[in-house]
């Protein structure tokens, strides 16, 4: 009888304890498909689900008008967007190769879904937003980056690009190196052996995606068995710009670039008694020759005013330049000059002026660089050319402190 009582009360309790679980979940309703918050996929900021997403790049002979149009903007709205951001973004300078996005209305009663944001990507980081669909407005905007610091050693046994690439690292090393080094490094003459050590960032979208360099902070270029430091600091009070000064400060600027290209190879020199096989015959040879592809720039070696710009039967197409009252030089066989390149024109060190031909009389694509000094053609290899303003005596204590954590890293590398 007692086992009984046992058993009915037992039966009893479990069932109360349902009953006490189905009014919880009276209590606590199932979620329904409205009460969850679901993520918003973004592209630019904008909601995806709002728009029709095209994603294309700039096609040769694309303009801003022809894109807009192509997706079924009309001319008219076309011309009146120009217009309102002609002070803030010009349009023609969109290039071929270079991603956008058109954000197209979803729902319209339009039978054509036409254009609301244009989105220009400059580089991987940066791009511009141009949004017309209540008003006007241009936005320039960038993506969220980190940086992460490295160190590289590099000696050179191939090539700088070939060594680079061997150890993994950034192509664009070699070209902010040679920039920097612009001055003091013959890049057409390393030798195997050279090498550098370099402290810089390597740059990140989202953590995830590699969008090349960021700054370099320091560098040591070992060329011909000497060394040559370069360390990167404010030159003015904003803290925006910056210029490479060595361990004591002084500036590795020169007046004059090494060469008149980035990369490429010196195939001939300066020679009074050179034999020059288009004429058959010894003819001296004032110039100095830097072959490279057909189409590489041609640069302006220092600052200056366009004096001569024109064709001559040996020359082909040609500049020259007055730098002073000392210093011209002259740049031949160009395949065609640089937009906005006349007689007067005002010239910065390291501009585009031209780019590499074979006109006139020319054996292969190259740039014969001519130097004069007080008139007179010399061999612009052998000048020493002179500095450019040191570092400001009121920052130098400030600078050799800054650089030692620096250069003492460089050091053990």
């Amino acid at each position: 009888m007692l086992r009984l009582i046992v058993g009915i009360t037992g039966l009893v309790l479990l069932i109360m304890s349902c009953n006490e679980k189905k009014v919880e979940s009276k209590d606590k309703p199932e979620p329904t498909e409205d009460s969850i918050v679901k993520p918003v996929t973004k592209i630019f900021s904008y909601p995806v689900d709002n728009y029709i997403v095209v994603k294309d790049t700039v096609a040769p002979n694309d303009t801003f008008g022809k894109i807009l149009t192509r997706h079924n903007l009309p001319f008219g709205a076309v011309y009146k967007i120009s217009e309102a951001i002609k002070d803030t973004f010009d349009v023609k300078k969109i290039k071929v190769g270079r991603p956008y996005v058109i954000l197209q209305q979803k729902d319209s009663l339009d039978s054509l879904p036409r254009p609301k944001v244009f989105i220009y990507e400059q580089d991987m980081i940066h791009y511009t937003v141009i949004d017309f669909q209540d008003s006007v407005k241009v936005r320039y905007e960038s993506k969220k980056v980190t940086k992460r610091r490295k160190k590289a050693e590099v000696v050179i046994n191939k090539s700088l690009y070939q060594d680079i690439a061997d150890k993994n690292l950034s192509p664009k090393l070699a070209l902010e190196l040679s920039n920097i080094y612009a001055w003091t490094v013959d890049f057409f003459h390393l030798n195997k052996g050279d090498s550098f050590k370099v402290i810089y960032d390597d740059v990140y979208i989202n953590d995830t995606v590699y969008a090349g360099i960021g700054n370099i902070y320091s560098a040591l270029f070992n060329f011909g068995g000497k060394d040559f430091y370069a360390f990167r600091y404010p030159v003015d009070s904003t803290g925006q710009h910056f210029a490479y000064f060595d361990e004591k400060g002084r500036t590795l600027r020169k007046q004059f670039l090494k060469a008149p290209l980035k990369f490429g190879r010196l195939t001939s020199r300066y020679n009074l008694h050179r034999y020059i096989k288009y004429y058959g015959r010894v003819k001296p040879h004032l110039g100095t020759d830097f072959a490279a592809p057909t189409g590489t720039p041609i640069l302006a070696t220092a600052d200056g005013v366009v004096v001569k710009k024109g064709y001559t039967s040996g020359n082909g197409n040609y500049i020259k330049i007055k730098h002073n009252a000392t210093y011209s030089t002259q740049y031949l066989h160009m395949s065609k000059f640089a937009k906005g390149i006349h007689v007067g024109s005002v010239v910065r060190q390291g501009q585009v002026i031209g780019y590499v031909g074979m006109t006139g009389h020319a054996s292969g694509p190259h740039v014969c660089y001519r130097f004069w000094k007080y008139g007179k053609q010399v061999d612009p290899l052998k000048e020493k050319m002179p500095p450019a303003k040191p570092i400001d005596a009121a920052l130098l204590p400030d600078y050799l402190e800054y650089i030692k954590a620096f250069k003492k890293e460089l050091d053990s590398l």
